[in-house]
């Protein structure tokens, strides 16, 4: 499938202990998994992609909507004219970049591109 700007185009849960929350979406849902490092596991055969990061913190609200975008900077520069705040600038990770945005609500969502 072909990612499109502006549409979501992954999860990313946060979760304790990776190995656990893996064996529980494998044997309860199928799904698949591919380790990214100690820190990272992402899932497929879901619906939607997405991700576990680990996280030694309580999780609270533990889901990040990750949106596409080809141009990083100038759907950022949209998101700060439309009053949105930066929380986490542009990063880069293995496959893409991205960053972090809170919306006028305070909910947090971030943006990828693999350009």
């Amino acid at each position: 499938m072909t990612a499109k700007n502006n549409h979501i185009n992954y999860l990313e849960f946060k979760a304790s202990d990776l190995e656990a929350i893996k064996q529980f979406y494998q044997k309860a849902f199928g799904w698949k998994f591919t380790d990214y490092g100690p820190e990272y596991v992402a899932f497929s055969e879901s619906g939607l992609e997405g991700g576990f990061m680990k996280t030694d913190e309580t999780v609270v609200n533990g889901t990040l909507v990750v949106l596409y975008h080809e141009d990083l900077k100038r759907v950022k520069k949209t998101i700060e004219d439309c009053g949105g705040k930066i929380s986490v600038d542009i990063f880069s990770f293995p496959g893409g970049r991205r960053f972090h945005f809170l919306d006028p609500a305070g909910n947090e969502l971030a943006v990828w591109s693999d350009h």
